[in-house]
């Protein structure tokens, strides 16, 4: 299994951060940087930055990865160029990963007046993003998407290198789509038992487009927060928690179905989610839902305490991965913080 780490805006890291945080990834052992997509930095770019900075460590640098960017922020062509290049810069160590992002809420759904097929959308979208990365014409028209004699060559004429294309999958139809088309499938907030489930559905789609389960390779972000005050540590990871597992907003009955309210149910929570969408109807401030959550379900899916119990947790929650993400929650605001996890769970060894 290798392991890589996730920074993410949150972490609030200038330019000179991000490049001594990616060297001393390298340093620590850990094989991979990753990114997910929000405002702020451009995150194409990012992983170049973080990809060079490596290689002071690394000669060939550390593998890249977006996990994961919305299909709602760029088109599939704009997809692929982006990826094409990344992956040529960096000498064929970057990886695209793509999600439906808030596809699936009502309030998208209402931008188009009618619904939009969610599982149509993302297929159309692998199916053009990989056939360009591929270096093929492209004239396709699917459901939602479609488009016309495009093609990506870099320098006018060479194809693009090998860059492999994730789905991020939670539910069993995006998942077994992942299985069919995906060269590999990023998971979040899953518990052991949730990421062997997956690994069903994913075979299944496999299976279906007659290709070896085990090609399709399997990642996760698992988030770890450490701190001796083992409150000021939970408080931090519950807060970044809570926007997954509850939502933004109280849910409506058919959202709750749908992506991570879905993924939380399915996993056994839904009494403790409806408790707590009841205290938000009454008002309730986000440091009583804080207070609220059971930690239960927190410490099912990552790991909130003191440094010395991240790396035996973090490997209980790896189980079944190839790619396990040590997904940094920074219990304080300083750079230490976020060092702290890293050292906690560095592949090495060193840290435990």
């Amino acid at each position: 299994m290798n392991i890589g780490v996730g920074l993410d805006a949150s972490l609030r890291l200038t330019p000179d951060q991000e490049t001594e945080l990616s060297w001393r990834a390298a340093r620590m052992g850990y094989t991979s940087l990753w990114t997910p997509a929000g405002a702020g930095y451009d995150f194409f770019q990012l992983c170049l930055h973080r990809w060079h900075a490596s290689r002071a460590m690394v000669e060939q640098g550390l593998m890249t990865g977006t996990a994961v960017y919305p299909v709602e922020v760029l088109s599939p062509l704009a997809f692929a160029t982006s990826a094409a290049t990344a992956s040529e810069l960096t000498g064929g160590h970057f990886i695209l990963g793509i999600g439906s992002g808030g596809v699936y809420r009502d309030a998208y759904q209402g931008r188009f007046g009618s619904a939009v097929p969610v599982i149509a959308l993302m297929r159309d979208y692998l199916t053009i993003i990989k056939a360009l990365l591929h270096g093929d014409e492209v004239d396709y028209h699917g459901k939602t998407t479609s488009l016309q004699g495009a093609r990506v060559r870099l320098g006018g004429s060479r194809l693009p290198p090998p860059t492999p294309v994730y789905l991020a999958g939670l539910g069993p139809q995006m998942l077994r789509l992942g299985g069919e088309l995906a060269d590999g499938v990023s998971l979040n907030w899953c518990s052991p038992d949730q990421v062997a489930w997956s690994r069903q559905m994913v075979a299944e789609g496999a299976k279906k487009a007659g290709r070896d389960p085990s090609a399709v390779q399997m990642s996760e972000y698992i988030r770890i927060c450490v701190d001796d005050d083992v409150q000021v540590a939970r408080h931090a990871y519950v807060r970044a928690m809570m926007g997954y597992a509850l939502g933004q907003t109280v849910p409506s009955e058919r959202e709750r179905g749908l992506g991570y309210r879905g993924h939380f149910e399915r996993m056994g929570f839904t009494e403790d989610l409806l408790r707590l969408d009841d205290m938000r109807r009454r008002g309730a401030s986000e440091e009583q839902l804080i207070h609220a959550f059971p930690d239960e379900l927190a410490l099912k899916v990552g790991y909130f305490g003191p440094a010395g119990g991240a790396f035996e947790a973090f490997q209980d929650l790896a189980q079944g991965l190839d790619t396990a993400i040590v997904r940094v929650v920074a219990a304080r605001p300083t750079l230490e913080s976020t060092l702290a996890v890293m050292e906690a769970c560095r592949p090495d060894g060193e840290g435990q």
